[in-house]
């Protein structure tokens, strides 16, 4: 790998650091859980709603449902994109099923009873890594939603829907060095970039990655999986200065 020491970047962040961080918490008044989360110059909002009721196919099962849709608005990028209709396009399915599953992935669904929860991300401004900064706030969302459930008494008070933490975030490979959360400049230039998620005990919930000019090797892959590794630990601990006064015994 390259001597990342000699690596720079447009923006003059480390080939390890992450862009500046923020989530802020209750940004709508009606959603049951709302943050809007930055990285950098991106920004999403992510608002989770509440259902007392599962899908028809759950119906009996005792188990509940958590799902995401995912749009980015006419305005988010540089010139206007048409305003996304209720199919979407095939991106922004693709992109509402992954940050579904990532949050189930930090449920139980037994736990939650026959309930749903929704989680909307609407891209406000795109600079690169939505989807990763939607999977990201649209967990603090969620896990907004279920305490504000445990308080209403729509679940009940010793139930733990909340398993673990979720968060996600890009690496891209540039001269054999691994770069952590790519900014939009980067993510158009960069010959391999790779979306990560990853709960906060060291698993992977999803790894979506492409070459886009020259194949990249074990090795690189090794070095980007390590340093995303890191960049979700520091997620991490963002995440829990928002949500780990409601969930004291989930630890990171």
């Amino acid at each position: 790998m390259t001597n990342t020491s000699s690596l720079s970047r447009a923006d003059g962040r480390k080939f390890n650091e992450l862009r500046k961080i923020k989530i802020t918490p209750g940004f709508t008044k009606h959603a049951e859980g709302s943050v809007l989360v930055e990285f950098g110059e991106t920004r999403v909002l992510c608002t989770a709603s509440a259902e007392t009721s599962v899908p028809k196919w759950l119906q009996g099962g005792g188990k509940g449902w958590v799902t995401a849709e995912y749009s980015m608005l006419p305005r988010s990028t540089h010139t206007r994109i048409s305003r996304e209709k209720a199919t979407n396009s095939g991106r922004s399915q693709e992109i509402s099923r992954l940050i579904a599953r990532s949050l189930r992935a930090a449920c139980d669904l037994k736990a939650l009873g026959e309930k749903s929860i929704t989680v909307d991300c609407d891209v406000l401004q795109a600079d690169g890594g939505t989807r990763t900064a939607a999977i990201t706030g649209g967990f603090v969302a969620l896990a907004l939603a279920i305490a504000k459930m445990k308080l209403a008494g729509l679940i009940p008070a010793h139930a733990e829907p909340l398993t673990h933490y979720v968060s996600a975030v890009s690496v891209g490979l540039k001269e054999n060095a691994a770069l952590l959360d790519l900014n939009y400049e980067e993510d158009s230039a960069i010959g391999t970039d790779l979306n990560v998620v990853m709960t906060h005990d060291g698993r992977f919930v999803e790894l979506q990655g492409t070459a886009e000019t020259v194949a990249f090797s074990r090795q690189e892959l090794d070095a980007a999986l390590d340093v995303a590794t890191a960049g979700c630990r520091e997620l991490f601990e963002a995440q829990a200065k928002v949500i780990s006064s409601y969930f004291p015994s989930l630890k990171i």
